[in-house]
């Protein structure tokens, strides 16, 4: 036995102990927060054992669940199997007690399922398992590896140990021990070093173990097969690699790429796709993608009776009325929706609950559209880097479909009431809350998107007159409106060029001619020059040195003179209403301690653009050419990286 790592726990808000066993939950439950190697973990139900080989191929891809048990021959008990794994060995026995010896209730013991990343090169069976042994009494948890093909045993040289001591008052210590120091069987994969354990994993725990945070979401992927995810993801991730390099959007490739790849992972089923308006990505895919240009509206023209699923990714306007599309188009259609801006069915959602977030809110709202349309919702998180990453799912329905129509009744009725809510009257408790009545045009940048799937199923499934929508709900609201086909932007960018030159220039003269700042001396000059940074200025006190036509101009504008100002980011800084000359020797300080994507992008765009203070500061630049970003004369510009890339592929 061999101790790897101790920890001591400051507990002032009496989270301990038991803020120790929901960090142990953390990780038995979703280890790969820890372990970036995993794609997650399964807990197993006991008679999966009696099935034979601990990494049988057949059963990977089911999900646990009672019924998955049921043919496998009667369940053995997992206290009785620890019991009889390591009755033949008393030192094993001994760690699993650890210093409380046999007193104290019967241990819980429970079965996971380790599942790596598909990719991942490691010998062995594809999912390990390993009993987990939770023995609250005395403060700890073992985790015990098993092997072996017919005859399962424990795998004594991987066996760890997580303990928790409480010293005095609120001082408590967290231990991880090994049971074989000298033998530990790392695979860098499902088991890396022990070290790792000590130091990586120990001090996770520690801090979980006395926070103060509540997950007011699900686990990722609680509702799929993290086995058939992972290897979907993988060669989904391979296939579309190249398309970050030739990215023909503004946006940032890897986040969207790989989103969308995820979020086709979770669903991939065949299917076509329906947006607003067209994308320049879509020139990428081949004629087999199905792709349409199109403004859906909540009307009878807008039904899809022949699909199995309806699907809103980051469908904005069109999200509350997912599940009330999928319901009317016929009863065998399920639908999935990932909320992202918060819209009512008629413009934007309005609070009415100040103790939940807003974003738990609105989950709660479209959760509660779906319920009332008839369906059994289940709510998921994806696996994407995104901070509006939860799903809603409904697949079967709380009716028969020979109620449809008392249902859909109810349906139009709730509807109604959200649209006739006033905010004033309205109360916490009241079943419908009130709407804003404009669409926000600076919504999110991610795609409206609505997709159809089809499973391609017999037609005699979908009898001809089984289903039919009430005459009186033809039209389903007034006051629904799809943003435009082409995309208003009212963010200064569409300002012609010389416009916006001239105001940076004039707001600069502005500050340079005012109260200068401290000068600050240049820490990279050996001559420590000083350099005018000029002084400060309200915006107010800005808008006032304007004419009256450039700020009715501006103010068509979302933002207007600030938007402006902050788009300028190369010459000013906004900061508290304030404006102030930029000074890049403090921006070089700062960017030693950026993370590496900012890096990266930083990098592609060295010398893509003019240096201002170059051509229009007194004093000039306050960094070396070699030292700026920007490019000091037109001999030094370069190619943007972007437009480099995409030549070279055409």
């Amino acid at each position: 036995m061999g101790l790897v790592g101790r920890t001591l726990v400051r507990d002032s808000g009496s989270a301990l102990p038991l803020g120790f066993w929901s960090a142990v939950a953390v990780w038995v439950e979703r280890p790969q927060v820890v372990n970036k190697r995993l794609c997650g973990a399964r807990l197993e139900p006991p008679g999966r054992l009696a099935q034979g080989r601990a990494g049988d191929p057949a059963a990977q891809g089911d999900p646990p669940g009672p019924e998955r048990a049921g043919g496998a021959g009667p369940e053995r008990p997992l206290e009785g199997l620890l019991r009889g794994l390591a009755a033949a060995d008393e030192e094993v026995l001994r760690f699993l007690r650890g210093a409380g010896g046999d007193s104290g209730p019967e241990p819980e013991v429970l079965l996971r399922a380790l599942i790596p990343k598909s990719g991942a090169s490691r010998p062995g069976p594809a999912l390990d398992r390993e009993l987990v042994v939770k023995d609250v009494f005395n403060g700890t948890v073992t985790f015990l590896p098993l092997e072996g093909e017919q005859h399962l045993k424990v795998k004594k040289s991987n066996i760890y140990q997580i303990q928790l001591r409480h010293i005095k008052d609120d001082e408590w210590c967290l231990s991880m021990l090994v049971f074989c120091l000298e033998g530990w069987d790392s695979d860098g994969i499902i088991y890396p070093k022990s070290s790792w354990l000590g130091t990586e994993l120990l001090s996770k725990l520690s801090r979980w173990s006395v926070e103060n945070k509540k997950n007011e979401f699900k686990s990722t992927l609680s509702l799929i097969s993290l086995v058939k995810y992972s290897q979907i993801y993988q060669e989904l991730k391979e296939k579309y690699k190249e398309m970050v390099k030739v990215w023909p959007e503004v946006t940032d490739p890897e986040k969207f790429v790989y989103e969308d790849v995820a979020i086709a992972t979770y669903l991939l089923h065949p299917g076509r796709g329906i947006d607003v308006r067209r994308r320049k990505i879509w020139n990428m895919y081949g004629a087999q993608t199905q792709l349409e240009e199109s403004a859906i509206r909540p009307n009878d023209s807008y039904l899809f009776p022949d699909v199995d699923w309806l699907i809103g990714n980051h469908s904005d306007e069109l999200t509350p009325w997912i599940p009330v599309i999928a319901a009317r188009s016929s009863y065998n259609c399920s639908y999935f929706v990932l909320p992202c801006c918060f819209f009512d069915f008629t413009g934007k959602y309005s609070r009415r609950q100040s103790k939940k977030t807003q974003y738990r809110e609105y989950l709660d709202f479209i959760k509660e559209v779906g319920v009332t349309c008839g369906f059994h919702v289940e709510e998921d998180c994806l696996r994407i880097p995104s901070t509006k990453r939860v799903c809603l799912i409904g697949k079967s329905r709380t009716y028969s479909a020979t109620e449809e129509a008392l249902v859909d009744k109810r349906r139009a009725q709730y509807i109604d009431c959200r649209q006739s809510c006033v905010p004033v009257s309205q109360s916490e408790d009241s079943p419908c809350s009130s709407f804003g009545s404009t669409i926000d045009p600076n919504h999110c940048d991610h795609h409206t998107c609505l997709n159809c799937l089809s499973d391609e199923l017999p037609k005699d499934q979908f009898p001809e007159n089984e289903w039919k929508v009430p005459q009186e709900n033809r039209f389903w609201i007034n006051g629904f409106q799809p943003r435009e086909k082409i995309e208003q932007v009212r963010n200064c960018a569409s300002l012609p060029r010389d416009f916006i030159d001239h105001i940076v220039l004039k707001v600069a003269n502005l500050l340079l001619n005012g109260k200068q700042q401290n000068p600050k001396e240049d820490p990279y000059d050996e001559k420590l020059k000083a350099w005018n940074r000029g002084g400060s200025l309200s915006l107010a006190e800005v808008a006032n040195e304007l004419d009256r036509e450039t700020l009715q101009k501006l103010k068509r504008e979302c933002g207007g003179l600030q938007t402006l100002l902050k788009n300028s980011h190369q010459v000013f800084e906004v900061l508290n209403g304030r404006v102030y000359i930029r000074d890049w020797r403090e921006e070089r300080t700062a960017k030693k301690n950026q993370p590496e994507a900012k890096r990266r992008l930083s990098s592609e765009a060295f010398k893509t653009r003019l240096c201002w203070f170059f051509m229009h500061h007194p004093d000039g630049c306050s960094l070396s050419s070699t030292s700026c970003l920007y490019a000091h004369g037109t001999q030094e510009l370069r190619q943007p990286q972007t437009l480099k890339k995409i030549k070279q592929n055409q």
